[in-house]
């Protein structure tokens, strides 16, 4: 195992913290604070906290990464698609605290700019013959080549990847703790990968696999330093600028790995909020105005049901935990089998 992995999480957790609190007083001084929705009563207080705290742990992931991984191409290629969409979400995030309100691009915008980069990166991935054919099939040693098929489904699972991060970040904590879970299970997936593939000879594989494991895993000492701040009560919000970064990270090592189906098993909790929302907006359409939960996505029903922040969060971290370790097991499976 490369110690490279241990240097860049620790490094990545050491920066966020030094950069953390001198962060939010910048924040503070320029009134770069968070607008909360009106209709969600029960954050009421945490109106004007500071905002755009994903530049916490997008900068400590980016100098860790780097300074570890720096001559790994799909370890440049990740920090730049992370940084792409850490953009979008500091675009939207600095319209939102200028206009003083909750809205900062439209949609559409939204939709647009995010479907770019995921359109470069889908063709990136098919034109890359080791990505392309190399498509894990989960709990087996098969990998498939999907051909042109790679572009569609790499299209809509950095669009869904992305934006179900971005819903997750509801409560303090919530998509910090769950997504530091996520990297540290993709962090010791991509590990194994690599020792299975310098075992059979496989050098260019394993590095590869190597780069993306400390990519991993410097993500997640961001994080780990993040959630010193975001944690409840949040001294700051990592805002769109973090969401969407984080997907943008996720999905890159979902894809570039060959695992996309691992998805289904390890980010059970982000299908779990998207599919929450979905369901409320399709229902309420077709009953006009009747809705299945007091709020969606569904950590905010649990809320208004009276559950406190902490322990819905700690319940979403530990349910990922134990999908986490299913992944696991799946890779296992795969290189053992």
């Amino acid at each position: 195992m490369d110690l490279n992995m241990i240097y860049a999480c620790i490094t990545s957790i050491v920066i966020g913290l030094i950069i953390g609190y001198p962060l939010i007083l910048i924040m503070k001084k320029f009134k770069a604070k968070q607008e909360i929705l009106s209709y969600v009563d029960n954050h009421k207080s945490k109106s004007g906290t500071p905002t755009l705290g994903g530049i916490i742990f997008i900068t400590s992931s980016l100098i860790a990464s780097i300074a570890f991984a720096y001559d790994v191409e799909y370890v440049l290629i990740g920090v730049g698609i992370m940084l792409a969409y850490g953009i979008i979400g500091f675009l939207d995030d600095i319209i939102k605290i200028t206009h003083k309100e909750n809205q900062g691009l439209k949609a559409y915008q939204k939709i647009i700019a995010q479907s770019g980069i995921a359109a470069i990166v889908s063709a990136y991935c098919y034109i890359n013959t080791d990505i392309r054919s190399g498509l894990i099939v989960p709990f087996t040693d098969i990998t498939i080549d999907i051909g042109w098929g790679i572009i569609p489904l790499v299209f809509v699972m950095f669009i869904a990847v992305t934006n179900a991060v971005n819903l997750l970040d509801g409560l303090d904590g919530l998509a910090t703790s769950v997504s530091s879970v996520i990297f540290f299970v993709l962090g010791i997936m991509t590990a194994i990968m690599a020792i299975s593939s310098n075992y059979i000879g496989d050098t260019m594989q394993g590095k590869s696999m190597t780069g993306l494991a400390i990519f991993s895993f410097a993500v997640v000492g961001g994080l780990i330093a993040f959630l010193a701040y975001n944690g409840f009560p949040a001294k700051i919000f990592m805002g769109d600028t973090g969401s969407l970064a984080l997907g943008g990270a996720m999905a890159t090592i979902l894809a570039f790995s060959g695992q996309l189906f691992i998805v289904f098993i390890l980010g059970i909790m982000l299908i779990v909020t998207c599919l929450s929302v979905i369901m409320q907006v399709i229902y309420f359409k077709i009953t006009k105005g009747k809705r299945i939960w007091l709020m969606s996505p569904l950590h905010h029903h649990y809320q208004y049901k009276g559950c406190h922040e902490n322990k819905i969060v700690i319940v979403y971290t530990i349910i990922t935990i134990l999908m986490g370790l299913l992944s696991i097991i799946s890779v296992l499976r795969g290189v053992y089998v």
